[in-house]
């Protein structure tokens, strides 16, 4: 019997169908839409959102950056199996999302962006806030998407939904090429007509694969670590979003292997279990380091090995140390002249554990984790001396009185580092935007998380400068009773990097208030703002105080802002490594010449595998 057909414009078409994309456990795979509407998504999408309702949900933001952020966390928050879209207007409304496009691609994490475009039939052009290109006619604003989408198309015809579609979805759903994909809709065609084909709206279900990894990668693999005498497991994002955590403990455990864990891997491993040493590179801990300092093998699951990782690639520097690799991704499991594994970290690690059979390493000092744990407790522990207290006794103050259901999170300044080498994660407990540390991910990534995960207490913190650089969705989540607790650490500028500029022989310049061409210093009432968008807010003038009011905070139905001063002198006062960030070659005073030579001897650990 001949299929019929339905007439719908082209908007209208795009969401009936992804209201009907759906997951394996039943679910849809795109949540739903954050919409800022303009006039190039407006009358188009925005009337094709206000039709179809509860059936593919429509949320309004502040900015269109940080509404993909909040998407942004949810996806990663649920693993990749799950994601929303964000739609915006053409020009400015449409660049605002550009970074948070590449804060998706590095991170590997599912975003649907569609934003408006110019018209397609030219008639009007140019039109309000379309960019030209006086060299090619095709060119518009959203071509600022192609680098930083994994997918990128533009809508010129009504039956082009037909095909991008289906590719959109299918790049998001598969582990090896997931990330963002733009869908630049224009906007003359948002509201064109068209008869698709009834088949067109069946529910659909998408499957993650878990890919096999070749039988010769396999056995190379094999015989590498057969042969090690010292390996050490770098555990990245790959095995959480494998959810191989129990596997990759059973593993470490039944084979002697010590594990590290990346920013993005964090949380994979509870911090108790015996295996897990840490994390490694830049801000890795002083047990992780020193065993990445002495494995003659390194195999990585799941990870990238960006430069905090591999301490600029001078933190693994055992006697003939070679690199492993198990991706999911051909080209993140070929980096460095790593001999790769391309599969699934699950089905990856249950392969390699039947190989090796009862094979056991058992080459790691059990004491020196201890002794971690105990140098920890010190840095963490509350101030006994006045004074304003560190990023680290802040962080000290709501390990003391978190639970297992706490997750914190961050994305820039000084706290991710801290949180890093001293935050003691219970499984799952973790999220840290690292690949791209984007300021002002923050506020906007706590909304995404406790909308994917209603059920944890989320903790963001946050210094004020990321917290100036975008808090509007805090209003957001007020508005819809999303509750989570911000812990705002103010130390009038950005500490982090003015440590950075000390430490590379720069002069203290335009990073703290203090050191910036301004004729008054600020006084910025932290807590009267949040309030003002509605939020629990108020001022903890002591670590005791801090304590208390994360407990208060938990019978809340609205975000509580919990400010307290910091002093931005100190860095974690534990672990650490060296990272390449370079320092002038010619010119500048002493503390310069100083900074380079030191520039200079650490470069020259800087070892590639080959």
């Amino acid at each position: 019997m001949a299929m019929g057909t339905i007439r719908l414009t082209a908007a209208q078409a795009m969401m009936r169908w992804l209201s009907v994309q759906m997951t394996e456990e039943g679910d849809r795979f795109i949540e739903g839409v954050w919409a800022i509407f303009g006039h190039g998504n407006v009358a188009g999408i925005g009337e094709a959102l206000h039709g179809i309702g509860a059936a593919l949900p429509t949320w309004r933001g502040q900015n269109e950056q940080t509404m993909a952020h909040a998407a942004i966390a949810y996806a990663k928050t649920r693993r990749r199996r799950r994601a929303q879209a964000v739609t915006s207007s053409i020009g400015p409304g449409a660049t605002n999302m550009v970074t948070a496009a590449a804060l998706a691609h590095v991170n590997r994490l599912p975003l649907l962006l569609i934003p408006g475009d110019v018209f397609a039939n030219r008639r009007p052009d140019p039109v309000l806030q379309q960019i030209e290109d006086w060299g090619d006619g095709t060119v518009s604003a959203n071509d600022c998407f192609r680098p930083v989408s994994r997918y990128f198309d533009r809508i010129t015809r009504p039956e082009h939904l037909l095909t991008c579609l289906p590719r959109a979805l299918q790049v998001m759903t598969d582990p090896a090429t997931c990330g963002p994909v733009t869908l630049a809709f224009c906007q003359d065609v948002q509201a064109e007509a068209f008869d698709y084909p009834e088949g067109f709206f069946e529910p659909r279900v998408w499957r993650i694969r878990r890919p096999e990894p070749d039988p010769v990668e396999l056995e190379a693999a094999l015989e590498m670590i057969r042969a090690a005498r010292r390996p050490l497991i770098v555990s990245g994002g790959g095995v959480l979003y494998s959810g191989a955590e129990r596997v990759l403990a059973a593993f470490a455990s039944r084979h002697g292997i010590p594990v590290v864990e990346t920013q993005a891997g964090k949380g994979g491993l509870p911090w108790e279990h015996e295996m897990n040493f840490g994390s490694p590179g830049v801000t890795g801990s002083a047990c992780g380091n020193d065993l990445a300092a002495r494995a003659d093998l390194i195999l990585g699951v799941g990870t990238r090995f960006q430069d905090f990782t591999t301490g600029s690639w001078t933190v693994f520097g055992g006697e003939g140390r070679r690199l492993l690799s198990v991706n999911l991704a051909g080209y993140d499991a070929q980096k460095h002249g790593a001999v790769p594994v391309v599969g699934d970290a699950k089905v990856v690690l249950e392969k390699l554990g039947a190989g090796l059979g009862a094979q056991s390493f058992g080459w790691h000092d059990a004491a020196s984790r201890t002794g971690w744990h105990e140098t920890v407790a010190q840095v963490t522990a509350a101030p006994n001396v006045p004074g304003l207290p560190s990023d680290a006794q802040v962080i000290g103050a709501v390990q003391r009185v978190a639970t297992k259901d706490t997750v914190v999170m961050c994305a820039a300044g000084t706290m991710p580092g801290a949180l890093q080498v001293l935050w003691q994660a219970a499984e799952g407990g973790y999220h840290m935007e690292y690949g791209y540390s984007c300021m002002g991910y923050e506020v906007a990534g706590a909304l995404g998380i406790k909308l994917a995960a209603p059920g944890k207490e989320v903790i963001c913190f946050v210094g004020d400068g990321s917290y100036m650089m975008a808090n509007s969705e805090l209003a957001t989540a007020v508005m819809r009773r999303v509750p989570f607790t911000i812990v705002l650490t103010d130390n009038r500028g950005y500490g982090c990097i003015n440590r950075l500029q000390i430490a590379c022989g720069g002069a203290e310049f335009n990073n703290m208030y203090r050191d910036s061409n301004v004729e008054v210093q600020p006084e910025i009432d932290f807590v009267a703002h949040a309030a003002a968008m509605g939020a629990h807010a108020e001022k903890a003038a002591d670590i005791a105080e801090l304590e208390a009011k994360i407990v208060e905070a938990r019978g809340r139905e609205i975000p509580t802002v919990i400010v307290i001063d910091t002093t931005a002198v100190p860095g974690t006062g534990a672990g650490g490594h060296w990272w390449d960030v370079a320092v002038p070659q010619v010119g500048g005073p002493e503390r310069l010449e100083r900074a380079r030579e030191t520039y200079a001897a650490n470069a020259a650990q800087q070892r590639v595998f080959d």
